[in-house]
């Protein structure tokens, strides 16, 4: 029995690049994702052995800080979902609560640190626990600064009018990233605040 080659008509398909922005973010994010690995598995390794001052005991856990950042990461998304549909004064609505609610959790950091400054004096000297805390933790709070710039330049174009349907593109390569910064302060979180108490 013999079989006879059954010709498959060539599929017309159109391959384009992807969209150097998103490759770009995507670069960033995977490198920035090394440097907090390093960070955190020297916060993991340094656990304990620090021989005086305080300890991560000193730590209140930041319920209202994550929830705030946490959240962000959906209004940013329902922000961009309304840039790609046109509806640009829902857009802004969704950007600003987005924005508003990374510096409420910036502010709280602020605050954390304060109280652990002046109230429990720990500082980035004091001793390993305070080294490797200030450093993870500011990285942390270095990208949502980061971040909030970027939110607040497409924040003062689009109240210029500068910001429409046809930018969804551009602003969602700064959304990638903002996701990016929430999904590492899980991880920051539940290093910091649970494995390590």
């Amino acid at each position: 029995m013999s079989t006879m080659p059954v010709a498959i008509p060539a599929a017309e398909t159109s391959w384009t690049l992807p969209y150097r922005g998103r490759v770009g973010m995507f670069s960033l994010i995977a490198a920035e994702s090394a440097i907090f690995t390093i960070f955190v598995v020297t916060y993991i390794f340094y656990i304990g052995k620090s021989l005086s001052g305080p300890t991560p005991q000193v730590l209140h856990i930041p319920i209202l800080n994550t929830i705030c950042l946490l959240s962000s990461s959906l209004t940013i998304h329902l922000a961009l979902n309304a840039l790609h549909t046109g509806r640009n004064a829902t857009f802004k609505l969704f950007w600003f609560l987005t924005f508003a609610l990374g510096a409420v959790f910036l502010i709280g950091t602020g605050r954390e640190w304060y109280h652990l400054i002046y109230e429990e004096g720990l500082t980035i000297s004091t001793n390993l626990f305070g080294t490797t805390y200030y450093s993870l933790v500011g990285l942390h709070a270095f990208h949502v600064t980061a971040g909030l710039v970027g939110l607040s330049v497409v924040m003062v174009l689009a109240l210029a009018g500068r910001v429409k349907q046809e930018h969804a593109r551009q602003v969602d390569v700064l959304s990638l990233y903002w996701h990016f910064v929430d999904a590492v302060w899980v991880v920051v979180f539940t290093t910091v605040y649970i494995v390590g108490r």
